[in-house]
């Protein structure tokens, strides 16, 4: 299983992602904070609100919108992860970025940053945002990987999920999962990924 030390070099300097262009008129960034636990890597996520406007109940990371012209989406994604999810942004150590993503319907480019945090952390969820906190294992949602059929607004589409128990991820918080274990996986079998 890879470590968090060794996912470091897997993955895309931040500088160098944040300058990568990507579909959406509205930047945004998310944190895909992770932990090692009895030897695996763990990931948190948020199970946003059922009442919120845009993407209502669903999992996602925690980040938003780059409020501030002059704020660089590091540090968007921090400021984000700490109004969320109460995760100070002195308990992340950045470890690097995975490849933008848009939003189909919301229209934002996503760029997310991996930070390393310590396990065990007492989360403090936005009751504005945030139903829940989830800690979920890579080892769990590599094996909840599957192609599911979605009916969303009234259109059916078939696209990428990962299930974990009562917990489906999938639209673009799913591409950003695929990406970070399409990096594990070239890590395990050898592969050095050119990013």
């Amino acid at each position: 299983m890879t470590n968090v030390d060794e996912l470091r070099r897997l993955l895309l300097e931040p500088a160098q992602a944040a300058a990568l262009d990507v579909h959406g008129r509205t930047d945004a960034a998310v944190l895909v904070p992770l932990y090692e636990h009895d030897g695996d890597l763990h990931l948190v996520f948020t199970r946003r609100r059922d009442d919120l406007r845009r993407h209502p109940g669903e999992i996602s990371f925690p980040g938003g919108r780059q409020d501030e012209p002059d704020e660089d989406l590091v540090a968007t994604a921090l400021r984000e992860a700490e109004e969320e999810i109460g995760l100070p942004v002195d308990a992340v150590e950045v470890l690097g970025a995975l490849q933008p993503t848009p939003t189909i319907a919301t229209n934002y480019a996503i760029y997310p940053f991996v930070g390393r945090i310590e396990p065990g952390h007492v989360w403090k969820p936005s009751a504005a945002e945030v139903a829940a906190v989830l800690e979920l294992s890579l080892s769990d949602l590599r094996a909840g990987y599957g192609r599911r059929r979605l009916l969303r607004r009234g259109v059916p589409f078939r696209t990428d999920v990962y299930v974990v128990g009562e917990n489906l991820i999938w639209g673009a918080t799913a591409r950003i999962l695929g990406d970070l274990l399409d990096r594990v996986d070239h890590a395990e079998r050898g592969v050095h990924r050119v990013a």
